[in-house]
């Protein structure tokens, strides 16, 4: 049996030729469809406290005698009572008409049980079919469950496991990546404006990086979805159309849940192995290696993104991050490349036409620094432009300007600068003076003492004692190039 089996049904059970069940009250087919849940009878004149929702009560109709039949009707409606059956001939020769204009208007669907057939009968047939049900669903979810585990074992585990599921749920089931794409569909692709609605609730869980399932609502389609993967660690979401799935439909579900899972977690190893050799190609580029750099990539991943492209810097190299990184790769063959970079940073050449990095920043927290449009002749230094950029959140871009030499410097330079003004600031510190910002207006103005006094609102006199003030701390010649030149790389310097 591939399909789960059906369950019964208030119509399979007026069906049933050896009960006698005849329909007194048009019955709509969703009613005729609706799973028998259980049969009750009681002849009680209010008995829907005492019945759950969904089942199918017989009464004898001994209580009409007293009991108003549209009062009676409507309060097994509100309780959402599946149907009512009279039995015929037992105290009643007829089945009441008030009863049976209530039950029309109200829109419960009313049967006649024939004097001949016991109520227990009807019980009894109801509670076997239930069972016999109940027997097949576990006798299909083992079945189910064993199939999935061997299409694990193929060759191509995923596309395989998804397939088989949709084939013993008998419906559509797709599998998402991590960058939130659809990489798996069985059996056949959703129409796009459904596909894109469902993809759009697919990144907002993926965005969220915690576990969940959920029921959605596309088009006039419903999807049950859920994460695959840990908390902060997650590697895509299953999507299956439908919802309310019974309890052995969950434990397949469950089942290809832990195994898609399980596999992605292989995958996220592997971009680990991986991330080595792409270091690799990264460092060969960079050195001028490029045929070998190229023959490299073009081998392990296929071709290196044309020029002109960007170098973005990634601040982060997690596993998760890398994962995501490998799955846009593998969506847009030579349109991406990337490698950790060995300090906690990952780079990234993309091709003009590659998809944005927002992606890094709103679901990974990374910040992003891009460089301008480069060719493989200049990487280094388009890396060194997106790292000089990398902002403490969110996406930058490089853009150059005058300072651009000292938007980046290295420890060492900023603790030389540093430690050359530091006289200069302990001196403001406990003057209360300001001469540095003094002596910076100075330099911004080519060490024109009257421009510079105009722009503080000062006399040019003070300006200039303020300016030798500053030079007798610092111990520098400011009357000089060198000594202005050196003094102004600090100050720069000490800004990155």
């Amino acid at each position: 049996m591939t399909h789960a089996p059906s369950a019964p049904t208030l119509g399979s059970l007026l069906d049933r030729r050896d009960l006698g069940l005849r329909a007194i009250t048009r019955i709509p087919r969703a009613r005729r469809d609706a799973t028998l849940r259980w049969v009750h009878s009681s002849d009680l004149p209010d008995p829907a406290p005492f019945l759950d929702e969904g089942v199918t009560l017989l009464t004898t109709g001994a209580q009409f005698a007293e009991t108003d039949a549209d009062a009676y009707v409507t309060r097994l409606v509100a309780r959402d009572v599946a149907a009512l059956g009279f039995g015929s001939g037992v105290v009643r020769a007829r089945i009441p008409d008030e009863l049976v204009a209530a039950c029309e208007r109200h829109g419960l669907p009313l049967f006649e049980v024939p004097y001949r057939t016991p109520f227990l009968a009807v019980v009894r047939a109801a509670a076997d079919a239930i069972a016999a049900h109940g027997f097949a669903r576990r006798s299909w979810a083992l079945a189910a469950q064993r199939a999935v585990s061997l299409a694990a074992l193929r060759a191509d585990p995923l596309p395989a496991t998804i397939a088989e599921l949709a084939s013993r749920l008998d419906t559509w089931v797709g599998l998402f990546d991590p960058a939130g794409a659809l990489s798996i569909a069985r059996p056949a692709p959703l129409p796009p404006p459904v596909a894109d609605e469902l993809g759009d609730r697919v990144h907002r869980m993926l965005d969220a990086r915690v576990r969940a399932a959920d029921t959605v609502t596309c088009g006039e389609q419903t999807f049950t979805v859920q994460t695959l993967g840990r908390g902060g660690h997650l590697r895509g979401v299953l999507a299956l159309q439908g919802s309310g799935i019974d309890q052995e439909a969950r434990g397949v579900v469950t089942t290809v849940v832990a195994m898609a899972g399980f596999s992605l977690e292989r995958a996220a190893e592997l971009t680990r192995g991986r991330a080595a050799l792409r270091a690799g190609v990264l460092r060969a580029l960079l050195d001028g290696a490029e045929p070998l750099a190229r023959d490299v990539a073009t081998a392990a991943w296929g071709r290196l993104p044309a020029e002109p492209l960007r170098a973005w810097v990634v601040r982060g190299s997690d596993d998760d991050l890398l994962g995501y990184l490998e799955t846009r790769a593998e969506h847009a063959p030579g349109a991406m490349f990337f490698a950790p970079s060995g300090d906690d940073t990952t780079v990234v050449l993309a091709s003009e036409d590659a998809d944005p990095p927002d992606a890094l920043s709103t679901r990974f927290g990374a910040s992003v620094g891009l460089s301008r449009p480069t060719g493989y002749a200049r990487l280094d230094a388009a890396v060194d432009e997106a790292r000089s950029v990398v902002p403490r959140t969110g996406v930058a871009e490089f853009a150059p300007g005058p300072a651009d030499l000292f938007r980046s410097p290295g420890d060492d330079q900023v603790a030389a600068a540093r430690a050359l003004l530091d006289p200069l600031r302990r001196h403001d510190a406990r003057a209360g003076t300001s001469l540095e910002r003094d002596l910076r207006v100075w330099l911004d103005h080519d060490a024109a003492h009257d421009r510079a006094a105009t722009a503080l609102g000062i006399h040019r006199h003070t300006m200039r004692s303020r300016v030798a003030q500053a030079a007798s701390i610092l111990g520098r010649d400011l009357t000089t190039f060198e000594g202005r030149a050196t003094i102004w790389a600090a100050l720069r310097t000490s800004d990155g």
